[in-house]
């Protein structure tokens, strides 16, 4: 402690003063000049003591820091009191809690980041298994042409599988980090339709599919063009591929003082409601889903719209079909 220049020069003038007391007081009387002394020692004694607590308590306080940093958050070194000390104590802990609460948000990423290489991993291996076996199989000189044109064809369709993964994959993490810059547009929601519905009105006419349009020309919203577009095509490509030959699939949109609404409902096969609460998450297949299915069309078409303030919500009934229902809001909520 008395290493500290603080505290050297902190004795050296009090030592300085009861020195100049201690004179003064002499050419009183010596029984003033005694009494000077006492108390001057009694003060210098008070303070060093004083001095030597809150250098404990300040020990107490390093090791408290390295305990915290050594990934222990379980310490409490509040006291409740008053105090500059006990402020200081106040501040650490909520220091504390942050770092706690920090270190769980990165495990939980962590676990997150681990799961989704996973997820990637195995969706990439199946159609590179598949396309090793049949290049395999095409180097064989005998291989009939008929064969030979089937395989190229099916690792034309592998390809193209995984660079639609690659692709939206590419998406979602950008939408997750938050570098897209949404655009803000009054966008005419009878013009969006028509665009989300170009994609898919080649797989409807080849199941014979019907499609309903229901709303006003004026409802509009504010929002990104191209992007909310692709939400609602893997919303319907969602539809079309769950609704049988001979179907039908409506959409209706309506706006009010709120927000503004969109409507897409099936008369397919319905979503198992042992589903419905994780149709979102990236990589969920549900009973239903298709073998090629992949599982991340929704999870991306849910990522856009919250993005753009807006939610969605599903219901469906085993066997009657499914309803999404999108809106976008006019406010903040």
């Amino acid at each position: 402690m008395l290493r500290n220049r603080e505290i050297q020069r902190l004795v050296l003038l009090m030592g300085l003063i009861s020195l100049a007391a201690l004179v003064a007081a002499a050419f009183i009387s010596t029984v003033a000049a005694a009494l000077v002394f006492i108390l001057s020692m009694l003060l210098i004694g008070t303070s060093m003591l004083f001095t030597g607590w809150r250098y404990r308590e300040l020990a107490k306080l390093s090791v408290y820091l390295r305990e915290i940093s050594n990934g222990n958050d379980s310490l409490d070194v509040r006291d409740n009191q008053e105090g500059e000390l006990s402020i200081l104590k106040n501040e650490i802990y909520k220091v504390t809690l942050m770092l706690s609460e920090h270190r769980s948000l990165l495990q939980r990423d962590k676990i997150q980041l681990t799961d989704a290489i996973s997820d990637i991993s195995h969706q990439l291996k199946t159609p590179l298994t598949s396309m090793t076996v049949m290049a395999d199989l095409l180097s064989a000189p005998d291989l009939p042409l008929a064969k030979r044109s089937e395989f190229t064809h099916h690792i034309r369709v592998q390809l193209d599988r995984i660079d639609w993964l690659v692709s939206s994959l590419l998406k979602l993490s950008k939408i997750d980090a938050k570098t897209i810059p949404f655009k803000k547009d009054r966008i005419r929601m009878k013009n969006l339709i028509q665009k989300a519905l170009e994609p898919v009105l080649i797989p409807m006419d080849i199941k014979g599919q019907s499609v309903s349009i229901a709303g006003d020309d004026d409802v509009s919203f504010v929002g990104d063009f191209n992007w909310t577009a692709e939400a609602v095509i893997n919303i319907l490509k969602n539809g079309v591929e769950h609704t049988p030959e001979g179907g039908a699939i409506a959409i209706a949109f309506s706006e009010n003082a709120l927000f503004t609404e969109i409507v897409i409902e099936d008369n397919g096969k319905g979503i198992p409601k042992d589903d419905l609460p994780y149709i979102f998450k990236r990589f969920y297949k549900g009973k239903n889903a298709s073998e090629g299915s992949i599982g991340i069309g929704l999870a991306m078409a849910h990522s856009i719209i919250a993005s753009q303030n807006g939610v969605i919500d599903v219901t469906s009934d085993g066997g009657k079909g499914t309803q999404f229902r999108i809106k976008f809001y006019k406010q903040v909520i």
